[in-house]
């Protein structure tokens, strides 16, 4: 906990990007002594995502890639790592993370949705649905 401070001003635009890409809040938590900026799913299902193997570094910038996981957390509490995906970006990994972990069957299908997390591609054609050359009146 003590470096969550450092860690959420030095990483707020990942922070940003990946909390409007999930539409979900992020943070930055420290999992046994190495740090992630974590998003919380439904279903006890969260995500991880960190610019090397070993965490959140102490340079944004300096690896060039990110990883990103989701996560099953089981009623033991136990994780299970769903899916994995390493990109040079961090919303290409987390799209790509997304992508595999429906490719994969892992999608929950309920009665209710509660905002199933939309791809790159729809997030820019919503955008792109709201704007209009039509003037208001």
């Amino acid at each position: 906990m003590p470096l969550t401070k450092k860690f959420s001003a030095l990483y707020d635009d990942a922070l940003v990007a990946l909390a409007a890409a999930s539409e979900r809040p992020a943070t930055v938590v420290n999992i046994d002594g190495r740090y992630a900026i974590r998003v919380d799913l439904e279903y006890n299902r969260h995500i991880l995502a960190t610019n090397s193997p070993r965490g959140l570094g102490d340079e944004p910038d300096a690896s060039g890639s990110w990883w990103v996981s989701i996560v099953q957390t089981d009623d033991a509490g136990g994780d299970l790592v769903l899916t994995q995906a390493q990109k040079p970006w961090l919303i290409d990994a987390f799209d790509a993370a997304i992508g595999q972990l429906e490719s994969d069957g892992h999608t929950i299908v309920a009665d209710m949705d509660f905002g199933a997390i939309p791809h790159a591609d729809e997030r820019l054609s919503e955008s792109d649905a709201g704007s209009s050359d039509a003037p208001l009146s």
